[in-house]
């Protein structure tokens, strides 16, 4: 049994704690949503009155934050100040140079932090098939990897610190340029009198297929458990694949790299978004491009 500290109970970072507590661990965990301490609490998890009460309680430490702002500020502020000697890994979806800043912090004050954003959604979190992408020295990518095996399916190394936020954001400018695209190849579909089904059945057996299509088909019926199926109930949401857009794009800026059709996708995500869709399924985006 490991005890760990774990900050930022939200629709993520919530299920990630569940499982290393039904892993036998001893959780401490601190959250702003009461809600969400609730169910930390009734599920065995240990109560901090703070961050830094958090932090203090574990061997491991976890941060799953919804910004860059919010990890510098609770690692300046809550773990550096109360930690000497703990492995520390955020999980949270930030940008590169912030993630690079506050690892240098950290290893002023002594200790490593991983940066390990993660991919699969609430349905990856809950089930513990999250997929991983770890930045930081090999030995502490090895002595975190029990913790990540129990979160997640699939974890990978990529290197150095802030390599893990370099893979995810790459990772979903992808998913989001390709579920533009099949979202107007369905709608093309559908206007061209092509059964969903069948062009399903064509576009997931051959060149077309991707995890968009096979996966998360944003059209009702062909994968039953997309969100297609259930009004576009979230599994990651327009407004987290928008961050992740953004984010995507200060990346291809910093490093001088040509990114038109990521800048497009950050265009539409954000006419999505800013008419109110955020809290949609970002597969949702479908709807706008069908209405158009």
């Amino acid at each position: 049994m490991t005890a760990i500290g774990f900050i930022g109970l939200g629709n993520m970072g919530l299920p990630m704690s569940l499982n290393l507590i039904k892993a036998g661990h001893q959780v401490t965990g601190f959250d702003l949503n009461a809600d969400a301490v609730q169910s930390f609490a009734a599920a065995g998890g240990h109560v901090a009155a703070d961050a830094a009460s958090a932090a203090q309680a574990g061997e491991v430490v976890i941060t799953m934050l919804p910004a860059g702002a919010q990890v510098r500020q609770v690692y300046s502020e809550s773990i550096l100040p109360s930690v000497k000697d703990a492995l520390l890994m955020d999980c949270s979806t930030i940008d590169v140079d912030t993630a690079r800043e506050v690892a240098a912090m950290a290893a002023a004050a002594g200790m490593e932090m991983l940066d390990a954003p993660v991919s699969g959604g609430t349905g990856g979190a809950e089930a513990g098939t999250l997929t991983f992408m770890v930045g930081g020295s090999d030995a502490s990518f090895a002595a975190a990897k029990p913790y990540f095996d129990i979160m997640g399916a699939t974890i990978v190394h990529t290197g150095g610190v802030g390599n893990g936020q370099a893979a995810k954001i790459c990772n979903n400018m992808i998913l989001a340029i390709s579920m533009i695209g099949v979202a107007e190849a369905f709608t093309m579909g559908e206007r061209l009198g092509v059964d969903a089904q069948t062009l399903f059945d064509i576009t997931s057996t051959s060149s077309g297929q991707c995890w968009a299509i096979n996966t998360y088909c944003p059209v009702p019926g062909p994968v039953p458990g997309s969100p297609a199926n259930r009004d576009f109930k979230a599994g990651f949401t327009a407004a987290m694949m928008l961050k992740d857009l953004r984010l995507s794009q200060d990346a291809a800026k910093s490093s001088d790299t040509a990114s038109p059709l990521g800048s497009e996708a950050e265009k539409l995500f954000s006419e999505f978004v800013d008419g109110g869709n955020g809290s949609y399924d970002f597969s949702a985006i479908i709807r706008m491009i069908a209405a158009r």
